[in-house]
């Protein structure tokens, strides 16, 4: 790769030793023709038939005027002429060198029109022209994801907007008719409370949610890393959610070895566990298992979590750990996120030297996490 680069940039700087050499040599050139010239008398001769033509003199005073005015000073003519040789030569490799600069300018202005067109240089330019076009790319595909990245942000507000709405309805309208109707039978006034209660609950987690966007885009997580027992931490986490996986009537089966330990920060590792395995419930088949297993390779510890399920097409796989993406099939009133949750445990892996991923095969959804292993 250095020896391209060397290359490309020899061309360029070959082209410029040769345009400065031909310069040179024809200053040199014209100054020894010059020279020539006066040593043979030649533009002595030129001078007295310019002085007879132009000032109708005899050729004796001609020659008289030259030799007192013209012959006496030959040197401080023969400087000039050379100065002025000279200048002209480097004013003309100045205006060359000039339309290098203007080409780039011209560059940078197609640069910042942030057109489509490629930017087109002269060949021994190749080099720069090559810059320029991937700076191009790379400011396109930037504000391609900025903008992707803002829709994705709008559209979510829009989102948490109309779910916040609909349980605040729903709290108004049963806690309106709990109001009206003083004599409602006792079952279903507890029916209705419950209801009520429920509602205030997934709009108690849809604020939450907005403050989890405030959280992830103003904070910077600090990490408080120690030697962790993965075991005993993927058993309790397990058990704290068994309310939810309990509900589509799934189960956790955990293929760990219960001395396999990390270094890592306990209270962001659950939090990355924890949003993996909400995920992994969420979009399993009911009454189905969820496969936690973890190995040991060399400096590393690959925790996966696999569940049967839906399969997740090669092109969202991509885009499950972006900030705000959520798959359509997500966008439930119920079970909808921010689309934060596998973002935020990206972040957080990334941050222990770590890296996650996702697979989808043969109905099988499986979630890898690598992270260091304890020494």
């Amino acid at each position: 790769m250095k020896v391209d680069k060397k290359a490309d940039y020899g061309v360029f700087q070959h082209k410029l030793m040769q345009r400065f050499c031909a310069i040179a040599l024809a200053a040199f050139l014209v100054v020894i023709v010059f020279y020539l010239f006066i040593l043979q008398q030649r533009v002595g001769n030129w001078i007295v038939g310019l002085l007879k033509l132009f000032m109708r003199i005899e050729e004796e005073e001609a020659l008289l005027i030259y030799y007192f005015y013209f012959r006496e000073y030959k040197e401080v003519f023969f400087s000039v002429v050379m100065i002025v040789v000279f200048v002209f030569l480097l004013w003309q490799l100045f205006r060359w060198m000039t339309r290098y600069f203007k080409e780039i300018d011209q560059g940078i202005d197609s640069l910042l029109a942030e057109d489509e067109n490629e930017i087109h240089l002269s060949p021994e330019m190749m080099p720069f022209e090559k810059k320029l076009n991937t700076v191009k790319q790379t400011l396109a595909q930037r504000n391609a994801e900025a903008r992707l990245a803002e829709q994705r942000k709008d559209d979510l507000v829009m989102y948490l907007a109309h779910d916040i709405r609909t349980p605040l309805t729903s709290v108004i309208g049963y806690l309106n008719l709990l109001e009206e109707e003083a004599d409602m039978p006792a079952d279903q006034r507890e029916e209705y409370l419950q209801i009520t209660l429920d509602k205030a609950y997934r709009l108690q987690k849809l604020v939450e949610e907005f403050f989890e966007i405030t959280r992830y885009n103003l904070q910077q997580i600090n990490l408080y890393k120690d030697s962790l027992d993965l075991y005993y931490m993927l058993l309790q986490l397990s058990d704290e959610l068994l309310p939810v996986l309990s509900g589509r009537g799934n189960s956790v089966v955990l293929n760990v070895d219960e001395n396999l330990t990390v270094y890592a920060d306990a209270d962001k590792l659950v939090r990355v566990f924890g949003n993996i395995l909400k995920n992994a419930a969420s979009y399993s088949y009911v009454d189905t298992e969820i496969i936690i297993s973890a190995e040991k390779n060399e400096n590393q510890v690959r925790i996966s979590f696999q569940n049967r399920g839906d399969a997740i097409p090669d092109e969202k796989l991509a885009l499950l750990f972006d900030k705000f993406y959520r798959l359509d099939a997500s966008r439930m009133s119920g079970t909808g996120g921010t689309g934060l949750g596998l973002a935020i445990a990206k972040e957080i892996v990334a941050l222990h030297g770590g890296t996650i991923c996702a697979a989808s095969k043969n109905g099988l959804n499986t979630f890898s996490v690598c992270l260091p292993a304890a020494n």
